[in-house]
């Protein structure tokens, strides 16, 4: 493939013959990404904003699977941006999908790209002060609050949602009061949440959690979702999560 680079790999999402361009090595997207896109509800002809895209697996899952009519990815690290914008050349979305090279952080940048029904989130997850990290490291900076806090993320959504628009993040369940309290801060109201375990009997190590900008206080705890069952394989939750609708 021609516009595929030295250490990359064109990764074949089984859906709609869609593919994605990924590092043979470093960054690459998990569970975390699926189960998020799948959790979000995408009206028909809807439009999307996906922060934090990486490589922009979310908007690829998402134009696969719903009826969006515009999906727009927001990534600060350049050489994420620029595979995504290969992937969408390959796979001829044009029409539908776009990235946008940028800091979530800067207000400019928000008011220009404008508002949307939904945004969508898979944000670093760990506290920049937690563990030993080179900040300049791509990896890092990906999984790690180096470049953004998760009140930046929260207050980015504020600005890109419409009034009532709704807000889908994927977490880790010990963010959960930071989570929460930081939504009710820029007012996009928690709406649903369901937790995610390893298999069952084990404890969440992820959360889901929708919000809905200046909604109304009623909150939805959805039942819990095991990725793997006793055996090791992937439960048919999971299994239906990466089928075709």
């Amino acid at each position: 493939m021609e516009n595929l680079k030295s250490g990359e790999t064109l990764d074949d999402l089984q859906l709609k013959g869609i593919h994605v361009i990924q590092k043979t090595e470093g960054f690459r997207f998990g569970v975390d990404a699926v189960i998020l896109a799948n959790f979000a509800n995408i009206k028909k002809a809807g439009s999307v904003v996906d922060l934090c895209t990486g490589t922009g697996i979310i908007p690829f899952i998402l134009a696969g699977k719903t009826s969006a009519k515009k999906i727009v990815g927001v990534e600060i690290q350049e050489e994420f941006v620029d595979m995504a914008n290969r992937s969408v050349e390959y796979n001829k979305l044009q029409d539908k999908i776009s990235f946008t090279h940028g800091d979530l952080k800067n207000k400019s940048l928000l008011k220009k790209l404008g508002r949307f029904d939904v945004v969508t989130v898979n944000p670093p997850y760990k506290l920049k002060n937690s563990g030993i990290i080179n900040e300049n490291d791509k990896n890092a900076i990906a999984r790690h609050e180096i470049l953004c806090t998760l009140e930046d993320v929260i207050s980015a959504s504020r600005d890109l949602l419409k009034d009532n628009g709704r807000f889908f993040m994927v977490h880790r369940p010990d963010r959960m009061v930071d989570i929460l309290t930081l939504m009710r801060k820029y007012k996009i109201e928690p709406k649903r949440i369901r937790m995610v375990h390893p298999s069952e009997g084990k404890a969440a190590n992820i959360v889901l959690v929708e919000g809905q900008r200046d909604g109304g206080k009623f909150l939805k705890w959805d039942r819990p979702l095991n990725i793997h069952t006793t055996d090791g394989g992937y439960t048919e939750d999971i299994i239906e999560m990466y089928k075709e609708r």
